[in-house]
């Protein structure tokens, strides 16, 4: 099984080394889908200057040793025609036969031409990480779903996915926390905990810690407790730890995302290595001592004054920050977890920081160049005055009080079908969250977007309702003729251009699957399924399946071609996080 574009490119970098010598087989083809032909080839114009020719004469080359008529035919002619147009372009066109004998290997392989990884990695990574302090917001949820995405595609591969939700659980705010929590009673504190009330708390707690002199003087003794992990203070943080995580988990259920409790990883993990970390990098000389604060200079970072910027492992004070327990993270993802690969699925407003740990931990060591470090950036949601998305009021929104608007908004649009009503929420939720879950990986994960439900449901357009209704329609097709997909095995023929095209479309899902995990780009599988979705509805346009004029054998073609789409769709879907009902 062969994506086209990756066959291509191999047959054209052969035929570069045949033409020109060896040197020449690791040029870049620059092939990409014509208007003229299945694909073309502009190297020949890239190569001219290079080889002194003009880039006519280069494409000839190539060409005749491409279809062989250079002399240098294999037993592997080339699967279709290749023209030399314009000023040396090259067109290649897959012969039909090749397209149908890929497509029919793909609908025969379980896993739909996606290949596994070789070897397989293991891979950390770092997603969601709300603050326990506080309400999940809509600013957590492009982390989430975008690490989510990339767990799921890693995982598909074969790679060990080790799935870190880098709690913001410790700190000198627990001091008040917990005192709150005594005062307002452990069950009270639970139940406003565990309802998503978090920043109504944290504001209660912080409103007496500046206004009660008292109150503030047993936050502070707190935080000494805490640090010393003092048994009854620690029992009170796991009370207040407990009833936050079991809102985080209502939230990523009604999300659809597979942390768990076992992939919490907070900042609380590190402490009891913090301050070997700090003794480790300052009897190395890679962290030094700057106004009573021990930082790291890693090189090449400059500030506005041109004075070397730090990267802080201990405050003067003697506390720890973001930039020890990073170092402490990286240190433990590299020698005890073993990765091969690190994803910290951040905001693009930390891509200095990320750099400047990222930087710190190879000056220690700690991050070999066998590792793969890499910051995912995660660009801002806007609402639609083109601002950072937040109530009229100018609060953050509760992600959760967001989930229900869609799936509320998404059974609004179903009101007019014949479901029950359990079907119509069931249907609802998978509509509200599919749209929420592709609209964000649709972009591109570090760009901006706007946040716009009328677009978001949508059922045309490139949407996630779209898609799914994609789906359904197949499925439909098969419920009216009788058969399962699993049953539609073809033979597959290709006698309309609809076929062919669809066809040739669905060759490219394994390589674009890959891509999106080597270079962590959700929104390139996004992408390549809307195209296949809108050329499934060209062919379902101009190729009926089900009607009684179509004979057998176009009718048992056609409905293998829905059933390699339906299984392309599913996957693809599915490795994204977006739901797929059966109906729709």
């Amino acid at each position: 099984m062969t994506d086209p574009q990756l066959a291509l490119t191999e047959r054209v970098q052969q035929a570069l080394a045949a033409a020109f010598g060896a040197e020449y087989s690791d040029a870049d083809p620059l092939i990409r889908p014509s208007q003229f032909a299945d694909y073309q080839a502009n190297v020949a114009m890239s190569l001219s200057k290079r080889l002194r020719k003009a880039p006519r004469e280069v494409a000839q080359e190539i060409a005749e040793h491409l279809t062989g008529r250079a002399g240098d035919a294999s037993d592997d002619p080339f699967p279709g025609t290749v023209e030399v147009s314009g000023p040396g372009f090259l067109n290649l066109t897959l012969s039909d036969e090749w397209i149908r004998a890929q497509a029919s290997e793909i609908l025969a392989d379980p896993r739909t031409g996606v290949g596994l990884s070789s070897p397989p990695q293991t891979v950390a990574i770092d997603y969601s990480a709300p603050n326990a302090a506080k309400e999940m917001h809509v600013g957590h949820l492009r982390t989430t779903i975008v690490g989510d995405a990339l767990a799921r595609v890693h995982e598909h591969l074969g790679n060990k996915v080790i799935r870190q939700n880098h709690l913001g659980d410790w700190g000198t705010p627990f001091g008040m926390l917990i005192e709150h929590l005594l005062d307002i009673g452990e069950e009270t504190a639970v139940a406003q905990l565990e309802a998503g009330e978090g920043n109504a708390y944290y504001q209660a707690a912080r409103a007496k810690f500046d206004t009660d002199p008292e109150f503030n003087r047993r936050a502070r003794a707190r935080v000494v407790t805490l640090q010393a992990e003092e048994p009854e203070t620690m029992r009170l943080w796991r009370i207040f730890m407990d009833a936050t995580v079991r809102y985080f988990n209502k939230v990523y259920t009604q999300l659809g995302v597979t942390l768990t409790d076992d992939d919490i990883a907070g900042e609380s993990m590190y402490n009891h290595v913090l301050a070997q970390v700090c003794d480790e990098l300052q009897e190395r000389g890679i962290a030094v001592l700057s106004d009573g604060a021990l930082c790291v200079f890693p090189p090449g970072y400059i500030g506005r004054e041109g004075q070397p910027l730090p990267l802080m492992i201990r405050k003067s004070d003697g506390g720890y920050g973001y930039g020890t327990t990073d170092m402490a993270t990286i240190r433990y993802r590299v020698q005890d977890l073993k990765v091969d690969r690190i994803l910290y699925v951040i905001g693009a407003t930390q891509s200095l920081h990320m750099s400047m740990v990222f930087d710190s931990a190879r000056l220690a060591g700690w991050l070999p160049d066998h590792v793969r470090a890499e910051h995912i950036q995660i660009g801002s949601v806007l609402g639609s005055d083109g601002k950072m998305f937040k109530t009229r009021s100018g609060k953050s929104i509760k992600l959760v009080e967001l989930l229900d608007e869609a799936e509320t908004r998404a059974a609004e649009v179903l009101r007019e079908s014949d479901y029950t009503d359990a079907e119509r929420t069931e249907i609802a939720h998978a509509v509200g969250m599919g749209a929420v879950k592709y609209a964000d990986l649709s972009v591109s994960h570090d760009s901006e977007y706007v946040f716009d439900f009328d677009r978001m449901l949508a059922l045309t357009g490139n949407t996630g309702p779209y898609l799914q209704y994609a789906q359904a329609r197949i499925r439909s097709i098969f419920r009216r003729g009788g058969v399962t997909p699993a049953e539609a095995n073809g033979p597959i023929v290709l006698g309309h251009p609809a076929e062919r095209a669809l066809a040739l479309q669905l060759l490219g899902f394994g390589a674009v699957v890959e891509e999106m995990a080597e270079n962590s780009a959700p929104h390139k599988l996004a992408s390549y399924l809307f195209d296949t979705a809108s050329t499934f509805t060209t062919f379902f346009e101009n190729c009926p399946v089900l009607k009684d004029d179509v004979d057998a054998a176009t009718r048992t073609s056609r409905l293998a071609l829905c059933a390699l789409t339906l299984k392309v769709l599913e996957t693809g879907l599915s490795l994204l996080g977006v739901p797929v009902p059966e109906r729709m």
